[in-house]
């Protein structure tokens, strides 16, 4: 849902837009904010910190429509504006357009134009929100970015989005390509690290697909994260991917005799998602943490070639969509009891 802040005192606007955008509204595509002057726009972006697009009258009591541009600079600056007025000579609309407004449209309203406008402008937010994320989900980008950076792409709004945390329901996935360390030690150095760049390109590309975040690569394994709808589903689903690939996979550039094999282990449960690491170096990944993390990594441990492990409870959630075998219990570090174990066949 996209909400849009109306900054206008004529109530007969507020009636206009209810009336245009109603089918909208009750599609729950838009929801509309309303305030009578710059100084009570302010106040609602306190109350709806969520807001994307203001449309904002020139002329209003209290504070005007340009001085609340230049407040809105100062204080939001990845909100877009779009100045809505009667006051449409060349003067006010390069003063709006030199103090941040994203468009101009003139009174009387023409609402097609209006509604052109909003979808054009909703578009350029979505794009700046997906720039964002993939600034968040981007570890190199992460591990370098400096203060420069961040100024640039809109300052401490954007520092505060990055230091955002959560504790969230998702599933993690620890992928090992089973033996590799072998090969490290009798490979020339630049064959290693093509090879191992290779099968990670074939592990990225399943997680990719299920709509999955790699958190890190360690040494020759890869975490993942997955959260969202059906995101134990879509987990086990990757790795079943995984295994087959990378099991058939012919890069061209392997050492004799070696076939790749990959131990896995997944876990679903509540976890820890934001930053992690030291502000100091300027070293973060945006990863997740937590008990369901742990168990995760260890199931991967207790894995061996070709095999996906995950506790019983997992298997409760998702018997009926895939065919697994029971293990022997296994012991993990702090947990008092065995945890017993199924084998993902298909």
């Amino acid at each position: 849902m996209t909400k849009i802040l109306v900054v206008d005192d004529e109530e007969d606007l507020k009636v206009l837009i209810k009336q245009r955008f109603r089918q909208k509204i009750r599609q729950n595509e838009y929801d509309f904010i309303f305030a009578e002057n710059g100084r009570h726009a302010l106040e609602q972006l306190v109350e709806h910190p969520d807001v994307d697009l203001v449309l904002s009258d020139i002329n209003m009591p209290e504070m005007d429509g340009l001085t609340l541009l230049t407040k809105l600079h100062e204080q939001h600056s990845l909100l877009k504006s779009v100045i809505v007025s009667a006051y449409g000579d060349m003067e006010n609309i390069r003063t709006a357009m030199n103090r941040g407004a994203f468009d101009f449209i003139t009174k009387p309203i023409d609402f097609k134009d209006l509604e052109i406008t909003i979808e054009k402008t909703i578009l350029h937010v979505l794009a700046l929100k997906k720039t964002l994320k993939a600034v968040k989900e981007n570890d190199i980008l992460r591990m370098y970015v400096d203060e420069t950076v961040l100024n640039f792409m809109g300052g401490k709004e954007v520092e505060t989005s990055l230091f955002e945390n959560e504790s969230i329901e998702g599933t993690v996935a620890f992928i090992d390509i089973c033996g590799f360390t072998a090969i490290s030690e009798t490979q020339p150095a630049d064959k290693v690290v093509k090879m191992l760049n290779a099968y990670f390109d074939i592990i990225v590309q399943e997680i990719i697909k299920e709509d999955g975040t790699v958190d890190k690569f360690l040494g020759d394994a890869v975490m993942a994260s997955f959260r969202g709808d059906y995101h134990l589903d879509r987990a086990m689903d990757a790795c079943i991917s995984i295994r087959n690939a990378i099991h058939g996979a012919d890069i061209g550039i392997g050492a004799d005799n070696y076939k790749p094999e990959v131990s896995i282990g997944i876990n679903s449960g509540a976890m820890v998602w934001g930053n992690i690491g030291s502000a100091a170096l300027r070293r973060l990944d945006y990863t997740v943490i937590g008990d369901a993390v742990n168990v995760a990594a260890r199931l991967q441990a207790a894995a061996g070639k070709g095999q996906i492990l995950i506790t019983e409870s997992n298997y409760e959630k998702v018997r009926e969509s895939f065919e697994c075998n029971a293990l022997e219990e296994i012991s993990m570090k702090n947990k008092t009891a065995p945890v017993k174990v199924y084998e993902v066949l298909k």
